[in-house]
């Protein structure tokens, strides 16, 4: 005689067998709830660790959807903002957009000196500063534009200094009109310290920095690389550079605008460039006695 047949099914099972249990879209059992993690505004500077890479670093840009963190080597990662995505101080929290507010008057202009809001620009002086590329031009004026318009500093850009002796003759500095000159690679030996040495004049100063080329004097961290490489002598510095990076060296004059684009002030600048420029803006406007 068969046994009677059980019109029960268990209760894992469905009409074609058993059944699994029904889980959240995060794989969560809905009788294990996560706990609820606090959500932090992605704010400048906040540190943070990715928790799925473990990449720490700060926050340096929030856009929609995403964050982007430099870690203290210079290196960016960008990461989208998802829930429970990082470690704050070893607590695991959601990062958001934060809220937008009014923006701060900058106290500081990208020089570092004390921003003056609302200042004119001054009446150009007849004093000026030399410098020798339009590169070496774009970022002196990015980092010390403000304080030179307060001032009445203009610079201008020589194409070279080959012919630095004539030029200084033909602008004639005086006690009312000094000259001051930016030099690229000014280190004892190379071409440019000996034409330096060749300008005589109590009223026009020549100083310079040791690289060979103004892109050199942007710190690596800014752009994310590890150092600026090594081109052999002989081939041009900043083909070379591109090539031995990775970037396009067809148009070094795009790439330099990249470069610049990185540059937001003078933290981003050797100092070997910042005390050279902040020496010739002294001495072309400090009064003489």
């Amino acid at each position: 005689m068969r046994p009677p047949v059980s019109r029960h099914r268990p209760s894992n099972e469905g009409p074609s067998g058993p059944q699994r249990r029904s889980y959240s879209p995060d794989l969560t059992p809905p009788w294990k709830k996560r706990k609820p993690v606090p959500e932090v505004a992605a704010d400048r500077d906040l540190v943070v660790e990715e928790v799925s890479t473990g990449f720490c670093g700060a926050v340096i840009g929030c856009e929609a959807g995403t964050v982007t963190l430099e870690d203290r080597f210079g290196k960016h990662r960008v990461f989208p903002l998802e829930p429970r995505g990082f470690l704050l101080e070893g607590r695991v929290v959601t990062l958001v957009r934060p809220a937008a507010s009014t923006p701060v008057r900058p106290t500081r202009t990208a020089s570092g000196s004390v921003a003056v809001p609302g200042a004119r620009a001054r009446v150009a002086r007849a004093g000026r500063i030399y410098v020798e590329g339009r590169h070496d031009a774009e970022l002196v004026e990015k980092v010390w534009g403000d304080d030179l318009r307060i001032e009445g500093v203009v610079v201008e850009y020589l194409e070279g200094v080959d012919d630095l002796p004539a030029i200084v003759a033909e602008f004639a500095p005086d006690a009312q009109a000094r000259l001051g000159v930016l030099v690229d690679h000014l280190v004892p030996g190379s071409k440019e310290s000996r034409i330096a040495a060749s300008v005589s004049s109590e009223h026009a100063l020549v100083v310079g920095h040791p690289y060979i080329d103004i892109w050199e004097a942007v710190k690596p961290s800014a752009l994310g690389i590890a150092g600026w490489p090594r081109v052999p002598r002989g081939q041009d510095w900043k083909t070379g550079v591109c090539e031995a990076l990775g970037w396009p060296s067809a148009n070094t004059g795009a790439v330099w605008q990249a470069i610049l684009g990185r540059v937001s002030s003078y933290r981003d600048l050797e100092p070997e460039l910042l005390g050279r420029v902040e020496e010739l803006i002294d001495f072309v406007t400090v009064p003489v006695e």
